[in-house]
């Protein structure tokens, strides 16, 4: 199918918000991400770091066509008028070398922010930088990395039994991280000092990405949006015309056109519940 302007299932949006896809990884849902993006266009896409994982890359090689396919339908979304900014993470933090440059019609950016259309303004980064473990224990980092990769790869054994079952897709990592109090804990912290971070720089809010956590919430009157990633939750933010801000998760492959729209337009409720305290 090809995606026009007169295609009703295709939906137009001012911005989108992308982040950890990490291609690279045996655990990328590169299929998924095409399949979202033949089906949504916007005039601007934010991919918010770790969108290659460099990581996994120099341990083990692994670039299947399906990575190629994701990278040349942003190229060519790019090639079209679609303006892509890249805004590095830690997985692919060689990219941070680059600050201003374009390649290929995408530009690299530190940190950016964006005014919404509503003009309210965004302070739109990775936010590893305020991950201790990652900033300070590089090593520990790495073994948790591997530890995540153990978990994904559990999560493999239990969606092909789902498949076969004829159940949807549920993620056994993202739910057996949201158990560990730690991890619940961590996101809360991490949730606060970011929007600390954009209360620094005057902004209404913050979109990030780095903790796989999808969320839009406010916190002490700043609007935290964390865009979630593709590898479990399969996870956007998208910016309509008149600035309201939708996450929106794609959790599947439509085998048939007709079904694209209502598994696109699946809203997450807004949360507004606090991470479990200490």
């Amino acid at each position: 199918m090809t995606a026009t302007l007169a295609d009703p299932n295709v939906r137009h949006f001012r911005t989108l918000f992308i982040s950890d896809v990490h291609l690279g990884s045996k655990a990328a849902k590169a299929d998924f991400l095409i399949d979202f993006l033949r089906h949504h266009e916007a005039e601007t896409i934010v991919l918010v770091g770790d969108i290659v994982d460099g990581w996994r890359l120099k341990r083990n090689w692994y670039w299947p066509q399906a990575f190629n396919d994701v990278t040349q339908k942003l190229l060519r979304k790019a090639r079209k008028g679609t303006r892509i900014i890249y805004i590095p993470g830690n997985h692919d933090e060689f990219l941070r070398d680059f600050p201003g440059t374009h390649f290929g019609g995408v530009e690299v950016a530190d940190r950016i922010i964006h005014e919404a259309a509503d003009g309210k303004r965004y302070l739109v980064l990775h936010g590893d930088e305020f991950d201790v473990v990652v900033r300070h224990a590089r090593v520990v980092a790495y073994l948790g990395d591997w530890a995540y990769d153990a978990a994904i790869a559990i999560n493999v054994v239990f969606a092909a039994i789902r498949r076969r079952l004829g159940l949807p897709y549920w993620s056994f990592s993202s739910w057996a991280k949201q158990q560990v109090k730690t991890a619940v804990n961590f996101i809360g912290e991490f949730q606060k000092v970011v929007v600390d971070e954009a209360r620094r720089h005057d902004a209404d809010g913050v979109i990030c990405g780095h903790i796989h956590h999808a969320v839009i919430t406010e916190i002490d009157g700043i609007r935290y949006i964390n865009s979630g990633d593709w590898v479990e939750s399969c996870t956007a933010i998208a910016e309509h015309h008149d600035g309201e801000m939708e996450l929106i998760t794609w959790q599947k492959l439509a085998a048939n056109p007709a079904e694209v729209v209502p598994v696109s337009r699946r809203m997450l409720a807004i949360e507004t519940r606090e991470p479990e305290a200490a």
